[in-house]
């Protein structure tokens, strides 16, 4: 089960790499013009209201901002590589990590649910704090049968 969500962790640092990787891309780039041919290509409407604030937020975007997107993409990715490099070597410590980083993480996800909802924000929260409680029962099953 630790390799399961070994490979959880390396796909969503994996996502976020290539997120980061396509902020980089669009520095020194028109965003909005960008937003607006896709959104042409896509067929969506202009006149509808999310459509309309998706373009005007891009188009508002700064180069420092997609700077400071990219750079987090990248830290949270490592994050990631890390806790799956642990749990894939089957180490306490990728544990231990997976629990902290993972568990300080579901407020926030939580907040951002409630201000957005999604169906897969729901999923990854219920993923993520699973893997919490499934952690916790490991490490404590292994303290006690080792008697510490």
């Amino acid at each position: 089960m630790l390799r399961l969500i070994a490979v959880f962790k390396f796909l969503k640092g994996a996502l976020l790499v290539a997120t980061a990787v396509g902020a980089f891309k669009l520095l020194h780039k028109n965003v909005g013009g960008l937003a607006e041919h896709y959104a042409d290509a896509l067929r969506l409407d202009p006149g509808n209201h999310w459509v309309d604030l998706a373009l005007t937020k891009a188009s508002r975007l700064r180069p420092e901002q997609i700077k400071k997107l990219g750079a987090g993409g990248l830290v949270y990715a490592g994050l990631f590589f890390s806790e799956g490099t642990g749990l894939w070597l089957q180490k306490l410590w990728g544990e231990w990590l997976t629990v902290i980083i993972t568990s300080t993480l579901v407020p926030l996800e939580v907040y951002e649910i409630y201000r957005h909802p999604s169906a897969l924000k729901v999923l990854v929260l219920v993923i993520n704090v699973a893997i919490v409680i499934y952690l916790i029962h490991g490490i404590r099953k292994r303290q006690s049968s080792s008697g510490a």
